[in-house]
């Protein structure tokens, strides 16, 4: 008798591949799809639901922009040669034919001059990257604004945060590369800031400069962060900012139908997808168009960099003019201590400039702490149902705005013919001033809107209609407001301060709060207490109303 051997063997997965294939292309994908799954992969989210409103399109514009950076830098980088080497100029533009200059700078005036598009593709680099920082820091303003940024998204505003930070960064490592007088410049001024910090100033300066300013390894160095490190971190980040997006799926504004636990809106494929090409190309075409007709940057004008020259009216990229500022209006205060001196002048905007980006990262957590909400948020907020969230918004870029101001009081002196001096003052003043008053005017702002919003609801828009009524007094007619506008007028959440503990437990027995508790209490209060919103209208106040008892 033979004695048969069993053996168990897993089930094979199902293949989608054809057995005729209608063409080669199918074919293709067919091979493709059996190897890589691409197929089910795409099935699972091309169909994902994204919602429709302008807002959302800032983000968008990040996006596009980085991929026109990217695509542009290749480009240059291809012609650029990164050396302080030292060469007699020879090229075609005549103002700086024989003058001494750096590899790097020859190289740059070839690519303006010399190459088939250079200049045109130097214009696009260089107004992309102003663009996807402005996007960045407006589309980080309106995930702010709208509390977009709350469970389980806070996360996903770091990288955020993160990208626009390094955006920031280098964007200036970038500007610094042609090496012409202004951006040596800039390179020398963040030379004298970094040899500011005690300890560790030397270390940093060694660490980017390679040696006592100019030396021989600025421009390398800096071309190898500005190609390769930066830009591989932010693609790391861009990756995980996306997934999650992909993952928590879409915030959404209030309206009819719209849950915490639904996305309504189109599909990915084909509808977004459509708009999402056409919108990318629509962003290519405009940032072309003004690279075409406004110069930026025109490094020909400057000349090469010399360590004993200043260029006039040396000013940075917008985005850096807060921390410009902060050091131009800062006194000239300095500490000397064991033979050593600390330049406070130099020192205190330093660690000022970093700790408003700290606290612009961990907001979120903040926030959520103070509130004490632990829930999941996808309905977003309208500013003003968040009034002090959006004062302090609005008092930060009310900062940002003075400390730019600073960051160029000579450009505004001369060209307004003012003095210096006052506008330094005027900067100091402000400094402490000007947020203050935009947080008290923004937050009383955002509570009368509420009020009139909850006047509408409760008595509806007006008709212009007169009426008489028979005891001889005039009213205006006022109509009730379709659902949808109710709607969106009460979905806002009414939230409630967090209160202390009863000061005794049940026994009797003396309970104190500890001082965070009581601190977290009391922040809670500012941000949902009285005077920190107004009730929106209950169906009961509503339905009294309009029963007939007092309403138009």
């Amino acid at each position: 008798m033979s004695s048969a051997s069993s053996t168990t063997t897993g089930a094979a997965k199902p293949s989608s591949t054809r057995a005729n294939p209608a063409n080669k292309w199918e074919a293709a994908a067919d091979w493709t799809d059996g190897r890589l799954g691409i197929y089910s992969l795409a099935k699972a989210n091309l169909r994902k639901i994204f919602p429709d409103h302008w807002s959302f399109m800032l983000g968008e514009i990040c996006l596009y922009t980085f991929i026109i950076i990217i695509l542009t830098g290749v480009y240059l980088t291809l012609f650029f040669k990164p050396s302080m080497g030292e060469v007699i100029y020879n090229g075609s533009y005549v103002p700086l034919k024989g003058i001494g200059m750096s590899e790097a700078y020859a190289s740059t005036l070839d690519i303006s001059f010399e190459v088939r598009g250079g200049l045109l593709i130097r214009q696009i680099h260089h107004w992309a990257a102003l663009v996807f920082v402005a996007a960045m820091l407006v589309h980080m303003m309106r995930v702010f604004f709208t509390g977009a940024f709350r469970k389980p998204r806070e996360i996903n505003w770091v990288f955020g945060f993160l990208l626009l930070v390094l955006g920031m960064f280098d964007g200036f490592f970038g500007y610094s590369l042609p090496d012409d007088l202004l951006s040596g410049t800039g390179i020398r001024f963040m030379e004298g800031a970094i040899l500011a910090v005690p300890l560790v100033g030397t270390y940093i300066q060694m660490f980017l400069y390679g040696g006592e300013f100019p030396g021989h390894d600025i421009i390398p160095r800096f071309f190898t962060i500005h190609v390769l490190l930066i830009p591989g971190i932010m693609l790391g980040l861009l990756v995980a900012h996306l997934i999650l997006v992909f993952y928590h799926k879409h915030t959404q504004w209030a309206g009819p139908g719209k849950t915490e636990k639904n996305v309504v809106g189109m599909p990915l494929m084909p509808v977004y997808m459509a708009k999402a090409g056409g919108f990318f190309f629509l962003v290519f075409g405009l940032i072309a168009v003004i690279s075409a007709i406004a110069s930026i940057n025109p490094i020909w004008a400057y000349g090469p960099y010399r360590p004993d020259q200043v260029s006039t009216d040396a000013q940075p990229d917008w985005y850096m003019g807060f921390s410009e500022g902060l050091i131009r209006v800062m006194p000239g205060w300095e500490i000397s201590l064991w033979g050593h001196t600390l330049n406070l002048g130099v020192f205190v905007p330093l660690m000022i400039f970093p700790l408003v980006l700290v606290a612009i990262a961990v907001y979120p957590f903040i926030e959520g702490w103070i509130t004490g909400d632990k829930r999941e948020h996808h309905i977003l907020d309208r500013p003003r149902n968040a009034p002090v969230r959006t004062a302090l918004g609005a008092a930060w870029i009310s900062l940002y705005l003075v400390l730019l101001i600073g960051g160029g009081n000579d450009l505004f002196a001369t060209h307004f013919h003012m003095s210096l001096n006052s506008i330094t003052y005027f900067v100091r003043a402000g400094f402490f001033v000007v947020p203050v008053i935009t947080f008290i005017v923004t937050k009383r702002w955002c509570l009368g809107l509420q009020r009139r919003d909850k006047e509408k609801v409760l008595h509806g828009r007006e008709t212009g209609v007169i009426k008489r009524l028979p005891h001889g007094e005039f009213i205006e007619v006022h109509a009730q407001l379709p659902q949808k506008d109710l709607h969106t007028l009460t979905a806002h959440e009414q939230n409630q301060p967090i209160e202390l503990p009863a000061q005794t437990d049940e026994n009797g027995v003396a309970r104190k709060a500890g001082a965070l508790t009581r601190t977290r209490a009391k922040l809670s209060r500012g941000f949902y207490g009285e005077g920190s919103q107004i009730p929106k209208p209950t169906a009961e106040e509503h339905h009294e109303i309009t029963s007939g008892h007092g309403h138009h």
